[in-house]
């Protein structure tokens, strides 16, 4: 049996999970949460990893109940993400990996989220709804590869939602997304926003920009509520979302969409997702907050298949990159 464990704080989230074949023997995770109306800084993020990271890291352990000779091979997040996070990680995965005398191995932290969705839900070849606060892309697999059939040219979904909730002022705590899901619930009325899909690619900065601009007109004359707002803006981007995602769908054709990243447990997205898969006769697999957020189980998972078809990260090799795309890693665990 083998037994990978996953470092990932690619963002404000520093999570730490054991797999051992395919079961989630452990996955503590902690969120950096800063005030309403401000964002999470890469050097105050780095900050709030190094001071919980072993503690996270025992935690692991004890949940698991597993010593570090039971571990096989340390994986961590080597990109796509902020810089000092994810240097964080990087090194206390790679003294990790040197103290235990463990092989190491970098993980895309899109194909974590991607093989942690394959793994829970047990999807086998699906069209991929990533959906993050830093990543926004359509992705199939092809001959070896992650391939994007479509992404957001700007700013990713989850930072037009993240933004959004600092014009307003509401909490990030569990997170700005989860909060402007929770107030979208009590809107009635569609405030129209900018509906930007070009091809196969959407932008969301446009829009972000429109409401940023009318938020504190319409709301202070009255014209409509913040639970409106919430309402109107989930509404436009994951029509969006749901569009490209079912022309990849129709090109690749396919019958199985799975979404995966921390915006992919909002219900309301996976509701849409599911009328479109169930007008299409094709099925839609989702995961909750445990996976879809971002967690070390995922990177140990990703680990887990590099190392089983032979991959490792030499030691002069394991940097971290802040632009890793999807499709530059080879797919070597599937046919």
């Amino acid at each position: 049996m083998t037994v990978v464990i996953g470092f990932e704080g690619s963002a404000n989230k520093i999570g730490i999970g054991i797999i051992r074949d395919g079961e989630v023997l452990s996955n503590p995770r902690r969120t950096y949460i800063t005030p309403p109306g401000q964002g999470f800084l890469p050097s105050d993020t780095a900050r709030h990893h190094r001071a919980i990271i072993l503690t996270v890291l025992k935690e692991a352990l004890e949940q698991a109940g597993l010593k570090p000779a039971d571990i096989d091979c340390v994986a961590y997040t080597k990109g796509p993400g902020m810089g000092a996070p994810l240097v964080t990680v990087a090194l206390v995965a790679r003294t990790v990996a040197q103290l235990w005398g463990k092989p190491l191995l970098g993980v895309n932290h899109c194909i974590g989220h991607i093989e942690m969705g394959r793994l829970i839900t047990k999807a086998n070849n699906p069209t991929v709804l990533y959906v993050s606060g830093g990543n926004t892309q359509v992705i199939a697999y092809s001959e070896r590869r992650y391939r994007i059939f479509g992404e957001t040219i700007d700013i990713a979904v989850g930072n037009c939602l993240d933004r959004f909730a600092r014009v307003i002022k509401i909490s990030n705590d569990p997170s700005p997304g989860y909060n402007i899901e929770q107030m979208a619930k009590k809107g009635s009325q569609y405030v129209e926003l900018p509906y930007t899909v070009k091809g196969m690619d959407v932008s969301f900065s446009g829009i972000l920009s429109y409401i940023e601009e009318a938020a504190n007109k319409m709301l202070s004359s009255g014209q409509c509520t913040a639970e409106d707002l919430c309402f109107s803006l989930q509404e436009t981007v994951f029509s969006m979302l749901v569009e490209i995602t079912e022309r990849a769908m129709a090109h690749c054709g396919s019958q199985e969409v799975l979404i995966v990243g921390g915006v992919g447990c909002n219900l309301r997205l996976q509701e849409m997702m599911g009328v479109m898969c169930k007008e299409r006769g094709a099925k839609l697999f989702a995961t909750d907050e445990r996976f879809c957020i971002d967690n070390g189980a995922m990177i140990a998972q990703a680990g887990w298949e590099m190392f089983r078809s032979g991959q490792v990260t030499e030691l002069e090799d394991s940097w971290i990159t802040q632009r890793y795309r999807t499709d530059e890693v080879e797919v070597t665990w599937r046919n």
